[in-house]
């Protein structure tokens, strides 16, 4: 982990004032997962595209093939012989991770019925439990909707992250840990936003799909 995260750096030093937020986030993400919780990302734009990559790498094998474990895999021969253990082969272990700015259908009804900038805040009132964490990536840190969906978060007992430029905006405030990467330029924070979920993603799968 030291030597990955060593990496990080040396390969984006602009990041090194966030090395704290970094580790916080982390630790916060691995008491979520190790207590069996999930993960809520949400964003607009580039940061919607950012939120599915990240989910992307939890939901099934980044680095490693993560076999599930034998008692799966019973299971599911047992539920259909022979085809069952062909999907067990298959399938690859998960850490559960939700994109909010994926259901378009789901989205464009609050946007229309509601108001857009609760498309969020209305899906992790209805997703959100005690213990999960939400992660809300902005640029500016301006993104009310993202905004109001941390204050639900946090009212509801979820762990909340801001992924912010360095201004971090109304959004690093809310948040429980702000990782503000030091740039006011919006290309550049979308380029320092990808090494840090990409070292998140590497260390949780690291952790719980060891072997």
């Amino acid at each position: 982990m030291k030597k990955r995260f060593s990496l990080l750096l040396e390969r984006h030093p602009a990041l090194h004032p966030c090395q704290n937020d970094l580790n916080a986030a982390l630790d916060l993400l691995v008491t979520a997962y190790r207590n069996r919780k999930k993960l809520l990302v949400c964003g607009n734009g580039g940061s919607a595209a950012d939120s599915e990559h990240l989910v992307a790498e939890l939901m099934k094998g980044f680095l490693k093939t993560r076999p599930i474990a034998s008692s799966v895999s019973a299971k599911l021969e047992a539920a259909a012989e022979g085809q069952g253990k062909k999907v067990a082969l298959r399938l690859q272990g998960a850490l559960p991770a939700i994109c909010l700015a994926s259901p378009i259908s789901l989205v464009s009804a609050i946007g229309n019925d509601i108001d857009f900038e609760m498309v969020f805040a209305q899906q992790v009132y209805g997703l959100g439990q005690l213990g999960d964490v939400l992660l809300g990536i902005s640029t500016s840190g301006n993104s009310m909707n993202v905004a109001n969906a941390v204050i639900v978060a946090k009212a509801l007992g979820l762990g909340t992250i801001a992924l912010t430029g360095q201004s971090g905006g109304r959004l690093a405030p809310l948040a429980d840990i702000a990782i503000k990467v030091p740039s006011d330029d919006i290309p550049e924070i979308q380029e320092l936003h990808l090494p840090v979920y990409h070292w998140l993603s590497t260390e949780l799968e690291e952790i719980f799909f060891p072997s």
